[in-house]
């Protein structure tokens, strides 16, 4: 019987080509697109749980209060605590305390590199079983002065050589042995590290690490803990939950609670509101597998009102198999049969096109994916896939052809009733209610991030490069400046605690002017900047000075910016006093500037204190307009590297980083226009075929009308009128649909585009145009042929 169906499924598809072509393209297509998201889906729901037992894998994290802006939640906290957590709860198997280091500079002969890593106490690779190539998780890390290398950073400091017990000089200051190789970071992991030294590599080597070791009152880096096999976090939650608060005083204005945030929801659920993980990641993830859902199903009515259209065609077999004795059921499972036969084609060429497109979409996405050839986890799931889509597209022309009366078409009678096209139109109004959608998502998506990036910044980022500071750039700060400001190629610079898209430091405002609440606090931004900083990256002032070419003059001032001061509420804050994180010595406002953007572009600006500092993390240097930013970049490079020979120059333009803030929503608005793209192509591949067929039967009438008279235009409206006509509803029916999810994707974002009517006329223009011009050639085809051929037989 299965070979005698694919035998007619094969005559079919001879006799009928381009039906065939618009059906298995259609399919293909849809069906690439729902298994490409798929694919990536499955990647992103993957991240981390690679690692042997990472449900029992958790990050320390800190909720805090503030009465003006709410509950807050940071992965920042107290080195302490981890002491509490390690001696005091057996249900804690291991604890290991980390700094995620910046760019250091690793050196090896003639080889430098400079790049990130992470500074982890000894049971961390208990917890986080990444394969060791060479060495033993429970000894790499007991030497203070060891590194554990991963294969990319080996291979590249000592190329085919066994780099195990070798030394490698680290920021151009001390020496470590090589003591264990790991394989590389795969990239679904959250924690990425190209090497990992121990923790009390960092406590020697570290003043500020080793002096915040013992406070409790400031949270500077990240505690993991791995719970036992048989506890959960509901059972320890109540019982960690006020480690903070019981020992440290300082700390309790601001209310803090520990919290415990699973390895598994790291990359999806980031977001956190009033204490809790609520969103993220996951947020895209779900808006994306809807698209791939919403693109298979316009592939799938395309099929079914495809097959309906053409029911004419096949109503003298229905008739001849019923009238021979095939029951109904017979019939439907012939008609199902089909429709997956022709389903297994279009997944044939479904994965051809996925693998051709995922080398664009590897790197528009910045995944790895790859198609599992060798799962049959894989296999299986396409099986069911080619046997749920084949049942769902051919189920309504199952049914449909299998219910025609075998007397009625055998006597040459219609088989399609009065209301037989009310269904397919429902379909096609279906849709392109679904591509509409996609088209609105996507214009909405462009405009969010052009209303951001076209947001006042506060600064000036044209030619503004950033350089990170190392131990021997700050000894040599002053000749450095100099010969920068020399050259030609540098306007000014500055040196700063942070860059200029990211505050490093944090700080809780606990006494000013006007304060009504013995717990009020307010959370600041804390930047510690030289006298020159201001005038450097284009921040203007409100009101107030600058700071002084002597430090100290200014040690105990301060700058604030204007969130700073309508958080506190000042009126006059010039000369007012402030004092922050418990410190009772008072600090002196002096300047008002104006707001920068230096963290979420889609959030306001947050309150940040400015204060005067010797040296800085970073320097900040504007390029001079009188030469090209290649030449300036290539003088500053050979000036950096005489007073920092150790370290490769690394640079980083202040446009390029804060447009790197819009990476995700780009990502969001590139792929929602290219499946819209592919969404309404599959509409109007279905759309040319329907008006083909519904041009072929009524090929009579139109001669007729010719023949009478009729026009070229008054034909071509009478077969393109009920499309036009049923793609409006379409407009009408998505528009609201589109405005009620957009503008809960919206609320994410403290700043954000209002949506106006005309998207959604832009919209339904676009898809008029674009279902006109794809009806338009079938319907002046059958306006122009010549009536004799239809009616000669009548």
């Amino acid at each position: 019987m299965i070979k005698n169906y694919c035998k007619i499924v094969w005559r079919n598809m001879l006799n009928h080509k381009a039906y065939s072509a618009l059906n298995i393209i259609g399919l293909a297509i849809g069906m690439g697109v729902a298994l490409l998201i798929g694919l990536w889906v499955v990647n992103e729901y993957s991240y981390d749980r690679f690692l042997p037992g990472y449900k029992q894998l958790y990050q320390v994290e800190l909720n805090y209060t503030l009465q003006k802006s709410g509950k807050g939640t940071q992965n920042a906290i107290s080195i302490p605590v981890a002491e509490v957590l390690r001696k005091n709860y057996p249900e804690i198997k291991h604890v290991a305390v980390s700094d995620w280091m910046g760019p250091h500079a690793l050196l090896v002969g003639d080889k430098k590199l400079y790049i990130k890593g992470a500074s982890v106490e000894s049971d961390f690779l208990k917890m986080f079983r990444y394969p060791l190539i060479k060495g033993d998780a429970n000894s790499v890390l007991q030497d203070p002065y060891s590194i554990v290398l991963t294969e990319s950073t080996a291979k590249a400091l000592f190329g085919q050589t066994d780099p195990m017990n070798k030394t490698i000089k680290i920021d151009n200051k001390h020496y470590v042995k090589v003591t264990g190789i790991m394989k590389n970071v795969p990239l679904n992991s959250t924690l990425q590290f190209n090497y990992i030294l121990p923790f009390s590599y960092s406590l020697q080597t570290e003043e500020w690490i080793k002096n915040a070791s013992t406070q409790w009152n400031n949270n500077p880096l990240q505690i993991f803990v791995e719970l036992q096999a048989n506890a959960s976090y509901a059972q320890l939650a109540p019982k960690i939950k006020n480690i903070l608060y019981d020992n440290s005083p300082q700390m309790r204005d601001i209310k803090p609670e520990i919290i415990l945030h699973p390895l598994s929801d790291w990359h999806l659920y980031s977001e956190f509101r009033e204490g809790k993980a609520v969103g993220g990641f996951i947020e895209y993830t779900r808006m994306f597998s809807v698209t791939g859902i919403l693109v298979l199903l316009i592939a799938c009515i395309n099929f079914m009102n495809l097959a309906t259209a053409r029911s004419e065609k096949r109503a003298r077999e229905v008739g001849i198999r019923k009238a021979i004795g095939s029951r109904r059921i017979d019939l439907i499972i012939q008609f199902l049969t089909e429709s997956v036969i022709i389903t297994f084609i279009a997944s044939l060429l479904s994965i051809l096109l996925v693998q051709l497109a995922l080398p664009s979409f590897n790197a528009l996405t910045g995944s790895s994916i790859n198609i599992p050839y060798k799962s049959c986890i894989f296999w299986s799931v396409m099986i069911a896939y080619v046997l749920i889509t084949g049942l769902l597209a051919g189920s309504r022309p199952a049914f449909y052809l299998s219910s025609f009366n075998p007397v009625k078409v055998l006597k040459g009678g219609t088989p399609v009733g009065k209301y037989a096209a009310i269904p397919r139109k429902a379909l096609v109004v279906i849709q392109f209610s679904c591509s509409i959608v996609l088209i609105i998502s996507t214009i909405v998506i462009y405009q969010q991030i052009q209303h951001v990036k076209n947001r006042p910044v506060g600064y000036s980022s044209e030619r503004l490069v950033t350089t990170e500071m190392s131990s021997d750039l700050v000894k040599n700060y002053d000749a450095l400046k100099n010969n920068l400001l020399q050259s030609g190629a540098v306007e000014s610079l500055a040196t700063t605690s942070s860059s200029l898209t990211a505050i490093s430091n944090h700080q809780s405002i606990e006494r000013w002017p006007g304060k009504t609440a013995p717990d009020q606090a307010i959370n600041s931004g804390g930047i510690s900047v030289s006298d020159n900083y201001f005038q450097t990256v284009g921040m203007k002032f409100i009101m107030g000075r600058n700071f002084s070419n002597n430090y100290r003059d200014d040690s105990l001032n301060i700058i604030i910016n204007e969130a700073a001061v309508k958080r506190m509420g000042l009126k006059n804050p010039i000369n007012q006093t402030i004092s922050f994180n418990g410190v009772n010595g008072p600090a002196r406002i002096i300047g008002v500037v104006q707001d920068a953007l230096m963290g979420s572009p889609f959030a306001q600006a947050e309150p940040t204190v400015f204060n005067r500092a010797k040296e800085g993390n970073f320097l900040i240097y504007r390029l001079s307009a009188t030469v090209t930013p290649h030449e300036a970049i290539q003088t500053t490079g050979k000036i950096f590297n005489t007073y920092n020979p150790a370290y490769p120059y690394s640079y980083h333009f202040a446009d390029e980083e804060y447009n790197h803030k819009f990476k995700l929503e780009m990502l969001a608005g590139k792929l929602a226009g290219i499946f819209a793209c592919l969404a309404i192509f599959i509409s109007c591949l279905g759309l040319f075929g329907l008006a083909a067929y519904i041009a072929e039967q009524r090929s009579k009438e139109i001669g007729i009308r010719k023949v009478l008279g009729a026009s070229v235009a008054s034909v071509w409206f009478l077969l393109s009128s009920d499309f036009i006509i049923l793609v409006i509803i379409s407009c009408l029916i998505a528009s609201p649909v589109a405005l009620y999810f957009l503008q809960n994707w919206l609320q994410h974002y403290e700043y954000h585009v209002n949506i106006n009517f005309g998207v959604f006329v832009i919209s339904a223009v676009a898809i008029l145009l674009i279902t006109i011009l794809t009806i338009s050639f079938q319907a002046i085809r059958a306006a122009l042929a010549n009536p004799v051929k239809s009616l000669k037989a009548e």
